[in-house]
């Protein structure tokens, strides 16, 4: 059996914590994954199955690739912290995250759809058993909340391969937009956690972010209810409960926007790893407001990548950025002076995706082109200096 309190003198350490591999593979994919959408969308590449159009393909995968493998990553690491018990590492977690990189590869492969589907929901499957296993053994049932999430992309990930499949043709957008909601209410609950936490510690003076109990309570209820709303008001086309999505969009409007000004302090603008989550967390207040305005008066549906690009993407880089610094034994308060750039790369990539778009629609095309240059852009950079560290030791010699 590995002694994990000895210290580690091996060459690579990929095998040795969630966030190492899942990371790597999320930032490799955001690579990849818009090289072929841009050449796609720009240039007609298509090498997916028919069944399997092209754009539904690319909503799947930034969800349930992307997205998805920041969150495995992050929760694998997080939950060993907070029940002190060794999550899955060595061989099973890299066997663990090769299910996760298989699923992204088979459609290029001309499988049938059937073994794509059993594949991906597997790799869901184990990933939530692979979390639950160390909270329930040392009792931490208010962390199975977490757990929970996950384990409901499950039949969120089945109801879109019943829809790809023809079994349920409302499936698509159902799992598609389940699966979108279940990573933003993740989001906003790890948010909660640990944003206000790392501003906290690295304003550089004495400070407390504020926090409501009934903020908290009352915007993760609200938006459970929008996004169960906005769910049926897309697969189905109900307009009542389109209505209620967008008043409800409207409410988390200020809901969260009180929560972010608790959060403010001034010298967060001098640390990127502070500003980019903020910004980040903007970006969603947005897309809340960009959501009530097209269900008011229609047009383009940029509030889908105000979450995605502007939101989830900034968040999940500045989690990820953050988290390895300090899991390699580095001082998360000198980061590379690189992620200001990647962070502003990212900041633009979504003003032009979302708001160019938005107000100069006759650009389309040229602006979706841009949005996916700067992407690429920033995950190459962000790649080029954390992946020597997500594959490297930690520099203090420690197993993790």
């Amino acid at each position: 059996m590995l002694n994990l309190e000895k210290p580690y003198t091996g060459k690579y350490a990929l095998h040795h914590l969630g966030f190492r591999p899942f990371f790597l593979g999320a930032g490799l994919f955001a690579v990849l994954g818009m090289i072929l959408w841009a050449g796609i969308y720009g240039f007609g590449w298509s090498a997916l199955p028919a069944a399997y159009p092209a754009i539904t393909w690319h909503a799947h995968e930034m969800v349930f690739g992307y997205a998805v493998a920041v969150a495995a990553g992050f929760l694998l690491t997080a939950v060993k912290n907070w029940t002190n018990q060794q999550t899955l590492h060595e061989t099973p977690l890299l066997v663990l995250a090769g299910v996760w990189a298989t699923a992204r590869l088979l459609p290029f492969l001309g499988v049938p759809l059937i073994v794509i589907a059993v594949v991906d929901t597997l790799f869901l499957l184990w990933l939530t058993i692979a979390m639950a296993r160390p909270i329930i053994r040392s009792k931490q049932w208010k962390q199975l909340a977490l757990v929970g999430k996950i384990a409901l992309l499950v039949p969120a990930n089945i109801a879109f391969y019943l829809g790809l499949l023809g079994y349920w043709p409302e499936g698509v957008s159902v799992g598609l937009y389940s699966g979108f909601y279940i990573i933003l209410g993740l989001i906003f609950t790890m948010g909660r956690r640990v944003i206000p936490f790392f501003i906290e510690r690295g304003v550089g003076c004495p400070f407390t972010a504020r926090n409501d109990v009934w903020v908290d309570r009352l915007s993760l209820l609200l938006f459970l209810v929008f996004a169960i709303a906005d769910v049926v008001a897309l697969a189905t086309g109900n307009a009542l409960a389109g209505l209620l999505s967008g008043v409800l969009a409207l409410v988390q409007v200020v809901l969260h926007s009180f929560r972010l000004l608790g959060w403010y302090h001034p010298n967060i603008w001098g640390k990127p790893l502070l500003w980019s989550l903020y910004l980040a967390y903007g970006w969603l207040i947005a897309g809340f407001l960009l959501k009530f305005a097209y269900l008011a008066s229609g047009g383009v549906p940029v509030w889908i990548h105000a979450f995605s690009y502007g939101g989830i993407a900034m968040m999940t880089v500045g989690m990820m950025s953050r988290v390895a610094l300090g899991h390699t034994g580095r001082d998360v308060a000198e980061p590379p002076t690189i992620l200001a750039v990647i962070f502003l790369l990212l900041f633009a990539g979504a003003f032009i995706r979302v708001l160019n778009i938005w107000l100069v629609p006759e650009f389309y095309a040229m602006w979706i082109l841009s949005a996916q240059f700067l992407w690429i852009a920033a995950f190459v950079l962000f790649l080029w200096h954390y992946a020597p560290m997500l594959i490297k030791p930690r520099i203090d010699g420690r197993y993790g």
